[in-house]
């Protein structure tokens, strides 16, 4: 959640091939407690940070569908996960037996994930329809508590506007979508179905440099399940806000593209919660030579 803010409904007006380096940092935590049917209590603690790049492709092809431009892209990870977790139990006469600490820190390749893109364009509005999928080979271990890789196939179908208002120098954007998830084969776990929906507002000072606000919710729809799935439905709830910032400087004749987004969440439920940043930065790989 987050990569999508500012010219979410923006696909290039051309044909080439753009290279993007987002890379991702979120620092976490959770903790819970519950009575015990014998009496007592069982406290929980949860703290994790998590580092990804995600090296990302965008070919811009010359083809047209239904009038609007077509693109795919493909996205590849690779990153570090930390976990920490404890637990406490309480029982009265007894007293504390605890706490039980655990901790993992991995870094491995997480599953890749691929696009398919359909983008329109009009004077101060843009719209895009996008497709993906995550293919479930990255390295992961059940066994372990923390992993890069999701191991499950899902889907995700997404849609996405930003509209512009020059005179005031104001634009805004959002993308909303659902996920569907298959079953994580190792754990016998199928996440529930997720919507999501990320919004931007921003204020260009010049045209290489703009400042605004950042937003997303997500909520999912339908419960866990599986034999996994021994918690329940376990649908998850988190929302976030916070600033953002992007310009575009010249790197010899090459145009970069940097965009910095800050997160705090909030209105918390089932998921960890806590602060992330996404640094982005995108330049063109290649365009083909105009005809004089």
């Amino acid at each position: 959640m987050g990569q999508r803010g500012q010219g979410a409904g923006i696909l290039p007006q051309m044909e080439g091939i753009i290279f993007s380096l987002p890379t991702y940092y979120y620092s976490a935590d959770a903790s819970g407690s519950g009575s015990l049917p014998i009496g007592g209590t069982l406290s929980l603690g949860l703290d994790a940070d998590v580092f990804l790049a995600l090296p990302t492709v965008l070919w811009l092809t010359p083809f047209d569908v239904l009038g609007g431009d077509l693109a795919f892209s493909g996205t590849f990870v690779y990153g570090n996960s930390d976990v920490s977790a404890e637990a406490a139990l309480v029982i009265p006469g007894i007293g504390v037996r605890g706490p039980v600490s655990l901790s993992d820190d991995r870094w491995a390749v997480g599953d890749p994930a691929f696009s398919a893109l359909v983008g329109w364009h009009g004077d101060n509005h843009h719209y895009l329809v996008s497709a993906s999928v995550n293919v479930p080979v990255g390295s992961y271990d059940a066994g372990r508590l923390a992993n890069v890789a999701l191991n499950r196939w899902a889907g995700d179908i997404s849609v996405a506007g930003t509209w512009t208002f020059p005179q005031n120098s104001i634009e805004l954007s959002a993308a909303t979508g659902i996920t569907f998830n298959g079953e994580n084969d190792d754990t016998d776990y199928e996440t529930g179905t997720e919507f999501h929906l990320e919004a931007s507002a921003f204020y260009q000072f010049t045209p290489a440099f703009s400042i605004g606000l950042n937003g997303y919710h997500y909520q999912q729809i339908s419960g866990d399940s599986g034999a996994g799935a021994t918690l329940g439905d376990f649908e998850g709830r988190v929302s976030a806000f916070g600033p953002g910032l992007s310009g575009t400087i010249q790197a010899g004749p090459l145009p970069v593209s940097v965009s910095l987004r800050y997160f705090h969440e909030f209105n918390v439920k089932n998921r960890l919660e806590g602060d992330s940043c996404w640094l982005t930065l995108s330049i063109p790989l290649w365009v083909p030579e105009q005809t004089p």
